[in-house]
């Protein structure tokens, strides 16, 4: 449940710290005293949308703190996610500055607004003062019965089902209709793959021949260069330097046994005439090895070219033939793959009946779940002052859709005797908003969610029927955290707590405040509630037989 909520300069809020309780828990205030900006600020904690907007004017920042007390399901996520924090809480903060840069926190580590709804979305459930306007639309009708039902993974299953269904068959009836070009464009490929294929393109090839052109088109220069640096080294008739340094250390080597004091120039001097003995041996092996021959540089000559017009036909670097051919193979057979009429409609028939079998296991689940919500919803409908009325979930066969096989439709007949009709065409103002928050209080009932909160929803009511849905708030309080803002006093009187919204000049500006109710303060605003401006004698005493109720 929320156990506080801290706004800081969010609209016409300039600071509010509130403390929240278990049970039924009211707002309640004038018209424009910011008591719906209460449930805008925490629907921004909980990752909602915001902007610059929000920054009430002169601040720097809004900055909106929630802590929650962790249920299981939001403590599982918050281990997954390494967000746990301390005491079994979950503190979400979220702050927008004036350029409209938004910074969210878990548990005073950095996140995104889409963890915060993840988060969020296990911990409050709001219903929107204009959640009624939603019923008369048929995706919303379908989500709430999906929901209530707890059909989300089926839903999943049947959209995934369709879209790979979908995809094939969009696939197939492209070859169908494009079956001339299909032809050309394989008969491209196919004539590409076997130039490439004659040319074998090996990789790394290109660079190969390279350095073999190089070394056989300069053969001559390098056997002379070599044949010179062994001649000087080793081979030459006049004192070369090998047998100079060679005479130098047997010298050096008798004269270090007269002075020990030469051993070091001695132990530098013979590692350099080893080196050079070596390099006397590479030198012989690579003569060895090197010759001219010019019928090899011939044959590298024409491979190169070969490279080179293949190069310039696919319009790719030399060393990117082989890559080519590849790529230019995995087109051909995906083509020929694709091409394959009878094998792309087996598949196509295989998937459709994929989604056929999910759709109906929907539809099945659907079915139980319209006939439960149906009789619930009847039966609140009796409470709200709509007896004999009745409402129906229809399940209306359509052609196959991401959605499933039906569209649903909420039906209602307002009276004892009257067929049920399309709510969008029956249910009047106040009918709607009723059926509204019977099927709101319902589906919170059937939920986990340990946060309630109803914001306005019970406007286009009043009288015994607003009482009736007091009770009803009151009596869903018991297993849960309710919040509510309302204007009735019905409602009010049955909160288990009471906050009191007002709005006031500070400097020439609008500042919103909240405080809790005591008894006798709560007699006074109820009375207000009841009788407007002028509160007498009259309209305390009915508060006071309201909050007695």
């Amino acid at each position: 449940m929320l156990r506080t909520l801290s706004i800081r300069d969010f609209v016409i809020v300039d600071a509010i710290e509130l403390d929240l309780a278990g049970g039924f828990t009211v707002f309640t205030g004038e018209t424009g005293a910011g008591k719906s900006i209460l449930i805008d600020a925490l629907a921004l904690a909980l990752g909602g949308r915001g902007d610059a907007s929000v920054v009430r004017e002169g601040a720097a920042r809004a900055d909106i703190t929630a802590e929650f007390a962790a249920n299981a399901e939001a403590a599982a996520w918050l281990a997954e996610n390494e967000f746990t924090g301390d005491d079994g809480a979950v503190l979400l903060r979220r702050v927008i500055d004036n350029a409209g840069r938004s910074k969210a926190y878990i548990n005073g580590i950095a996140a995104t607004a889409t963890q915060l709804r993840d988060i969020g979305e296990l911990l409050v459930d709001i219903h929107g003062q204009h959640a009624h306007q939603s019923l008369l639309k048929a995706d919303a009708q379908r989500q709430l019965l999906d929901n209530q039902a707890g059909l989300q993974d089926e839903v999943k299953a049947v959209n995934a089902a369709w879209k790979a269904w979908r995809a094939l068959a969009r696939q197939r009836e492209e070859i169908e209709n494009n079956a001339r070009s299909v032809l050309l464009e394989k008969e491209r490929l196919e004539w590409q793959v076997g130039e490439l294929e004659k040319l074998a393109p090996r990789p790394g090839e290109w660079d190969e021949v390279n350095h073999e052109y190089s070394r056989l088109s300069h053969a001559a220069t390098l056997i002379d260069g070599a044949q010179e640096a062994l001649n000087v080294i080793s081979e030459a008739e006049d004192d070369p330097i090998l047998a100079r340094l060679t005479s130098l250390t047997q010298k050096l080597s008798k004269l270090a046994d007269i002075d020990e004091a030469l051993k070091p120039v001695l132990e530098v001097l013979e590692p350099a005439r080893i080196q050079l003995q070596e390099g006397v041996y590479a030198l012989n092996d690579y003569l060895g090895r090197l010759e001219l021959d010019p019928q090899r540089l011939q044959e590298v000559e024409a491979r190169m070219g070969e490279l080179h017009v293949a190069s310039r036909k696919f319009h790719v670097e030399p060393d990117a033939l082989p890559g080519e051919l590849e790529t230019l193979s995995a087109q051909l057979r995906q083509l020929a793959d694709a091409s394959d009429l009878e094998a792309l409609k087996a598949q196509e028939e295989k998937l459709k009946s994929a989604y056929m079998g999910a759709a109906q296991k929907l539809s099945k689940a659907r079915t139980k779940a319209a006939k439960a919500l149906s009789e619930a919803v009847t039966a609140a409908m009796q409470e709200l002052s709509m007896a004999g009325g009745r409402f129906e979930v229809a399940l209306n066969p359509g052609e196959p859709a991401a959605y499933g096989l039906e569209q649903v439709e909420f039906l209602v007949a307002g009276h004892t005797g009257t067929q049920p009709r399309s709510l969008a065409k029956v249910a009047s103002g106040g009918e709607l908003a009723r059926i509204s928050l019977a099927i709101s209080v319902i589906t919170s009932s059937a939920t986990a969610t340990p946060t309630l909160i109803f914001d306005e929803v019970d406007s286009g009511i009043g009288g015994g029927v607003a009482e009736v849905v007091g009770r009803l708030l009151r009596r869903l309080g018991q297993d849960r955290q309710v919040l509510c803002v309302t204007h009735l006093p019905q409602v009010a009187s049955q909160a288990n707590q009471h906050f009191q919204v007002s709005k006031r000049n500070v400097g020439g500006k609008t500042v919103s405040s909240i405080e809790p109710l005591g008894a006798t303060a709560r007699v006074e605003e109820i009375a207000r509630m009841l009788g407007g401006l002028e509160i007498t004698a009259t309209t305390r005493k009915h508060a006071r037989e309201l909050l007695a109720l």
